[in-house]
């Protein structure tokens, strides 16, 4: 007589694919603008929503604050807030218009001397901040910053006087890249994959792709050693996870998926899918210095593996 129980007849449990078990997390766990990010990129949900839910976090002066970048609390317009923002309606085509031109109208009262964005702009005095963020009276300019905002307008066609002298700052400081820490790399990528100057930027990026692999930029396990380098804006004590090619990749048609092999693409897209979590979600690659950020990035870090993966041909579910 078969035992009571699980017989060996019995069907194996059902596996969750990767998107329905982030599926749970998101609904559980993420803020309202990532649960309408989710169901717009992965559930045919609408674009209308998820600008509903990021104008939450837009101020008059067309600059957007309220810890939209969780590592900056307090209601302050900030230009990551901004850039994030950018990011945000990049990914729902929306992009432009007018509200793209308050955005810039921002970016330029906020820019530094030489046209560019610094990381933290003054203002954060009394609201709680990550420790490994920099805050100063007078922040200098920072490819962090600027690069990813840059190329974003470029991307989507945005005509603005601030892009003229901030693209300009973004050849130099690209250009200038020596020692390279793994955020600039990202920063220069963004900028590159989208300027308009392509010949130019291929060599920009030919030559990036050398120091990461001379610098060893891009690891292939995760290391969290103290000196493994930090960006722009973060404290020198910081411990950081390394970066992965599909860090510095996140699509097959970036100009930094030619740094990497065929092999090392698919090894890193493989520990990115094993970085799933029990809960669903993806792992908080930052310092975590207060349980709600944590949280939260948790969330945002959730929708950029998925997509990731997904940009790079892996079926999600």
């Amino acid at each position: 007589m078969a035992e009571s129980g699980a017989s060996a007849l019995s069907p194996a449990p059902s596996v969750r694919s990767p998107l329905v078990h982030a599926e749970r997390f998101v609904w559980l766990h993420a803020r309202v603008l990532e649960q309408r990010l989710f169901a717009h990129r992965f559930l045919n949900g609408g674009a209308d929503p998820v600008e509903r839910a990021l104008d939450a976090y837009r101020n008059e002066d067309g600059g957007y604050g309220h810890a939209l970048e969780p590592d900056l609390r307090g209601p302050v317009s900030q230009p990551l807030h901004t850039g994030h923002a950018l990011g945000v309606l990049d990914a729902i085509g929306r992009c432009g218009g007018q509200r793209v031109e308050r955005v810039c109208r921002y970016l330029t009262s906020v820019s530094t001397a030489d046209g560019a964005l610094p990381a933290v702009g003054p203002g954060r005095h009394g609201y709680p901040t990550a420790p490994y963020v920099r805050v100063a009276d007078h922040p200098p300019s920072d490819l962090l910053a600027t690069g990813p905002v840059v190329g974003l307008l470029h991307r989507n066609e945005v005509w603005h006087a601030w892009l003229f002298r901030a693209t300009d700052f973004c050849w130099r400081a690209v250009e200038s890249l020596e020692q390279a820490r793994p955020g600039e790399i990202e920063a220069a990528v963004a900028f590159l994959d989208a300027v308009p100057d392509r010949p130019r930027a291929e060599a920009a990026a030919d030559r990036l792709g050398r120091l990461v692999r001379t610098q060893r930029l891009a690891t292939p396990t995760a290391d969290r050693s103290p000196d493994r380098p930090v960006g722009a804006g973060h404290a020198s004590g910081e411990r950081s996870f390394g970066r992965f090619p599909h860090d510095f990749a996140r699509t097959p048609r970036s100009l930094a998926r030619a740094w990497f092999t065929d092999g090392e693409m698919a090894r890193s897209l493989d520990l990115l899918a094993a970085q799933q979590q029990e809960d669903g979600g993806w792992p908080n690659r930052r310092p975590e210095w207060a349980p709600g950020a944590a949280l939260e990035t948790r969330g945002m870090a959730t929708i950029e593996a998925l997509r990731t993966l997904q940009a790079h041909g892996r079926h999600v579910g």
